[in-house]
C-alpha cells in the first residue's frame, strides 16, 4: 500500500468523555506514524464529544474527526461500525487501531469480517516492516510471545493488549481543529437496544480505565467479605473487581472479572485481597504499575510479582487499611 496511507485510531467515549484506555491506541498509532512517515488520524465517536475531541489533538493526532450523533451516546457494535465505515471511506487508512477493551475487540472483529480485512488482535508491539504490519502478541496465558503479520495492500485492523502502551502526555502547544464526520444511521441500523447502565456498589470507576483497582479473590472466604474490597475501593476512589474463582462461586457478576477470560486492566495501583496469583488472573493485570498483595499464605504466587506484600489475616488488615485511608483523606 502506498506510503501515504494514514493510521486511523478509533476512540471510544462515555458521557462525552474519551475513555482513558483509548488513549493507549493513540500512543501506539503515533509510534507507527512516526516510524513510517504516515499521518495519524483520530476518530472520536460518541454524542456531545466536541469539547473532548479538542484534547485528542494535543495527545498526538495530526487530524481529528468527530462522529457525533445521539445514536452513538452508548457503545454498540452497529453504531460504532457505521462511524468507522464513514471514516474508512473518507481516509482509506493503512492501519485501523482500537483499544483492547471488550467493545474494541467486538468492533474490530465485526469491521474486519464485514470488509474481509486482516485482523491482528491483542497486540503488545506494532511495527511496519516494508509493506507489512508486524505485531507481537501474548499466547499460552502470557507465557510466550508470538509474532504475527499482515500485508498492507489493504487496511489492517488491530487491537491492543491492555496496558502494553501508556497514554500519551498532552501537549497544550499542539492545536488541531476537529473536523465533523458525516455519519448516516437509519432507524433499525442499531440492532441492540441498551436500556441503561448501572454501576455496582463500590465500583466508582470503570475497571479498564481506573487508576486504582482493588481485586477480591477466593481467599476472602465468603461472599459477605467482598464488602471489604468494596469499602477499600470506595475509600481509595478506585474500582472493585474479582478473580474468576470469585465469579465462578457466584459471589460477583462476570463483568467484574479480571483475567484471561475477563477484563484486562493496567492501573497505576493494583491491590489484590485474598488473590492467590493464578496465571488465569495475572495475565489480566500484569501491566499494573504498582502491585500490592494481601494474603495470609506467604507462599502465594501473587507475592512473586508484587511490589509490596502484606502477609496476614485480610479481615484484620483491610478494615484497618480502609480506616487509615479515610482518616488521612478527612484530616
Amino acid at each position: 500500500m502506498a506510503e501515504a496511507t494514514p493510521i486511523l485510531i478509533a476512540l471510544e467515549s462515555h458521557e462525552g468523555t474519551v475513555r482513558g484506555t483509548s488513549y493507549e491506541a493513540l500512543t501506539a498509532g503515533a509510534a507507527l506514524a512516526e516510524q513510517s512517515g504516515r499521518e495519524l488520524i483520530a476518530l472520536v465517536i460518541g454524542s456531545g464529544v466536541t469539547d473532548a475531541a479538542g484534547t485528542v489533538g494535543q495527545s498526538g493526532a495530526d487530524r481529528v474527526l468527530i462522529a457525533d450523533a445521539p445514536e452513538l451516546s452508548l457503545i454498540t457494535v452497529d453504531g460504532y461500525a457505521a462511524a468507522l465505515d464513514a471514516a474508512i471511506e473518507k481516509t482509506s487508512p493503512g492501519v485501523l487501531l482500537l483499544a483492547g477493551t471488550t467493545a474494541g475487540r467486538d468492533i474490530a472483529g465485526f469491521i474486519a469480517g464485514k470488509h474481509e480485512l486482516a485482523h491482528l488482535p491483542d497486540c503488545s508491539t506494532l511495527n511496519i516492516e516494508g509493506e507489512e504490519l508486524v505485531a507481537s502478541r501474548p499466547v499460552y496465558g502470557n507465557k510466550m510471545m508470538t509474532k504475527v503479520r499482515a500485508a498492507l495492500d489493504r487496511t489492517v485492523v488491530a487491537t491492543l493488549h491492555t496496558g502494553a502502551f501508556k497514554a500519551p502526555v498532552a501537549d497544550s502547544a499542539r492545536d488541531v481543529t476537529p473536523e465533523p464526520l458525516e455519519v448516516t444511521i437509519n432507524e433499525g441500523d442499531i440492532r441492540v437496544s441498551i436500556t441503561g447502565l448501572e454501576s455496582s456498589a463500590g465500583q466508582a470507576a470503570d475497571l479498564t480505565s481506573a487508576d486504582v483497582v482493588i481485586i477480591g479473590g477466593r481467599g476472602l472466604g465468603s461472599e459477605e467479605n467482598y464488602k471489604l474490597v468494596q469499602d477499600l475501593a470506595e475509600a481509595m476512589g478506585g474500582a472493585a473487581g474479582a478473580t474468576r474463582a470469585v465469579t465462578d462461586l457466584g459471589w460477583r457478576p462476570h463483568y467484574e472479572q479480571v483475567g484471561q477470560t475477563g477484563q484486562k486492566i493496567a492501573p497505576k495501583l493494583y491491590v489484590g485481597v485474598g488473590v492467590s496469583g493464578a496465571v488465569q488472573h495475572t495475565v489480566g493485570m500484569v501491566g499494573s504499575d504498582t502491585i500490592v498483595a494481601i494474603n495470609r499464605d506467604p507462599a502465594a504466587p501473587i507475592f512473586k510479582m508484587a511490589d509490596f506484600g502484606l502477609v496476614g489475616d485480610l479481615e484484620e488488615i483491610v478494615p484497618k487499611l480502609t480506616e487509615q485511608i479515610r482518616a488521612r483523606k478527612n484530616g
